[in-house]
């Protein structure tokens, strides 16, 4: 009770700062609201902490307060980064950065405000003339030789969200030191040191010259342009959900040589509150529903979307029975790894150079595909900027040609450095043209890919925890798993513990080494005997704790085998979660 009173004065003695005159009327009295509710969880959801950076920068619920997007939040946020810039680049005088923003709610209002702020600081900005996919501004960073970026955006997450990617020069999301360096100096800033008014002479609207030249490096993502020519007629229904892709991925595809492209229209309209949809999630199969009504009206091949930001995407395609099979994250990575490796080899375009990477928490099915083929394949952390982080490090010795992760997310040339929508659909209908040209569909390819590399089937179990208090229990929860570890999952013996906030991996006879990785994370890994691999971590964007389990069957014979191994999967998994206490 006494330290809950301790928490409540503190969030008061902070919201007390916000109704300063440096604070404009309509946050004052939103402020003032929650200080006067005799109710003080809103006051202390707002105002417990500052956002901090995390797996994808700067997010959170929109409103007033410390641990609210606002634009002050930002505007301070944006002050803490420009000063970081300047420091970062003491002998440059010709400091640049490009800004941008997706279909969110207050997006353009954010987007202009750190446009102001960084022109105030004598840094000048390419500013977006209205909303772009993230890969674009990734890609205009690198493009145009800026010092560093900023995207205004919470990519998939509900309506009530939104958030700001920080970027270095190289194009991907600030890894450390810069996003320590980053946070120290925003930590130091305070409302009245935060420069809002703009120099205009240092603000440059770009626009459509960017989306050529972004569409003309997309291109180098394409395997086999024979294919598609012979397949051009492939019919495609494409949702941009709302967001930002409406415009960049029809014109991507055509560019490509498709020419039966149908867009769902009532997701071509942009809207912030994403009003077709619960959640503009590719993970949701609800998002994908209007996509597959005008697909069966259609007769289409497959139906695509990509999230707001355009850096995730959704596959839908037929299945033995003529049904809609929504495609799921590690499966539609896997599809990728397969077709890159096999047709690049097949036309004589590897080297013995290339790598690829995945995430930890990705299918190990992609481990087995790479190592049959004989192409290196790295793992790291979950969030693209590891995956950026090891195209920078070996971009010199090495060739990229492509990585993704489990969460709808795939990069397959190395122009951009964060997920990209855009190229990964265009090459995901490469695909399906391919498999035409084979007398398949995407999901007889699935089968295959099973077939020859052994069935998998991965589950993600979110248990999500709001507020102060379930921040708390997520911590505990973690606390508890790293001191107790399991010793069975699903019936089957833990052979080895990986924690990567320790940098440690014991074995199951107790001996232990260490795990190479360029930065420690609040991530444990269980791997079984029978194949099962079960990760854990914290979200670095949402308020819960993420359970990434995989389980194999060696018994997949036959395509018509696929519906009882994922039954007995599903079983399984059951299992796990009972193991795991969900």
């Amino acid at each position: 009770m006494e330290k809950n009173m301790e928490l409540i004065a503190q969030c008061e003695n902070e919201a007390k700062k916000w109704l300063s005159p440096s604070f404009d009327e309509k946050t004052r009295k939103e402020v003032q609201a929650m200080l006067d509710n005799t109710d003080k969880t809103e006051l202390i959801d707002s105002f417990y902490r500052s956002l901090e950076f995390g797996t994808g920068g700067l997010r959170g619920i929109m409103g007033a307060g410390s641990n609210r997007m606002n634009k002050y939040i930002v505007g301070m946020a944006t002050q803490g980064f420009a000063n970081y810039i300047i420091k970062a680049f003491p002998n440059r005088k010709d400091l640049s950065v490009v800004v941008g923003h997706d279909s969110r709610n207050n997006g353009r209002l954010f987007a202009e405000t750190v446009a102001n702020i960084f022109s105030a600081n004598g840094i000048k900005v390419f500013l977006f003339e209205s909303l772009r996919p993230t890969p674009e501004i990734s890609f205009a960073i690198r493009h145009l030789g800026a010092q560093a970026g900023v995207n205004v955006t919470a990519s998939h997450n509900p309506k009530e969200y939104n958030g700001y990617k920080a970027y270095w020069e190289d194009g991907s999301q600030v890894l450390s030191p810069h996003d320590k360096g980053i946070i120290d100096e925003v930590n130091k800033v305070d409302i009245d040191d935060v420069k809002f008014e703009p120099n205009k002479k240092l603000i440059e609207i770009i626009g459509g010259e960017m989306d050529w030249d972004y569409l003309q490096a997309v291109k180098e993502a394409m395997v086999d342009q024979e294919v598609i020519l012979r397949n051009k007629d492939l019919k495609i229904v494409y949702s941009p959900m709302h967001g930002a892709g409406r415009v960049i991925i029809p014109e991507a595809l055509r560019s490509w040589g498709f020419q039966n492209i149908h867009v769902v229209p009532e997701q071509m309209v942009i809207d912030g509150n994403f009003s077709t949809v619960v959640s503009p999630n590719p993970e949701n199969p609800e998002a994908m529903t209007l996509g597959m009504k005008l697909g069966s009206e259609l007769n289409a091949d497959l139906v695509i979307a990509s999230d707001p930001d355009a850096d995730r995407l959704a596959i839908v395609c037929r299945n033995d029975k003529g049904e809609w099979e929504i495609l799921n994250g590690n499966q539609t990575c896997m599809m990728f790894f397969w077709y890159i490796i096999a047709n690049k080899k097949k036309m004589g375009q590897l080297k013995g150079n290339e790598f690829m990477v995945k995430t930890i928490v990705t299918t190990e099915v992609i481990r087995r595909i790479a190592d049959k083929n004989e192409v290196e394949l790295k793992d790291c952390y979950t969030g693209f900027k590891w995956i950026a982080n090891e195209i920078r490090t070996n971009e010199s010795s090495k060739k990229y040609i492509g990585g993704g992760e489990e969460s709808f997310g795939f990069l397959p040339f190395d122009k951009v450095r964060d997920k990209d929508a855009p190229a990964s659909i265009c090459l995901i209908c490469e695909i399906a043209a391919w498999a035409k040209d084979n007398g398949m569909t995407l999901y007889d390819l699935l089968m295959k890919i099973y077939l020859e590399y052994g069935f998998s089937k991965e589950v993600t179990i979110n248990v999500v925890k709001t507020g102060k208090s379930g921040a708390d229990e997520i911590k505990a929860m973690m606390e508890n798993f790293r001191n107790n570890p399991p010793k069975q999952l699903g019936g089957s013996n833990v052979l080895i513990t990986k924690d990567y906030k320790l940098l440690e991996q014991t074995n199951a006879d107790g001996s232990k080494s260490k795990l190479e990785m360029p930065d420690s994370s609040n991530v444990l890994q269980w791997f079984c005997e029978d194949g099962t691999k079960v990760s854990v971590r914290p979200s670095g964007t949402e308020p819960k704790i993420k359970f990434y389990t995989e389980v194999t069957d060696n018994s997949m014979k036959c395509a018509a085998c696929y519906e009882r191994c994922s039954k007995d999967a599903d079983v399984k998994i059951e299992a796990l979660k009972k193991d795991l206490g969900l």
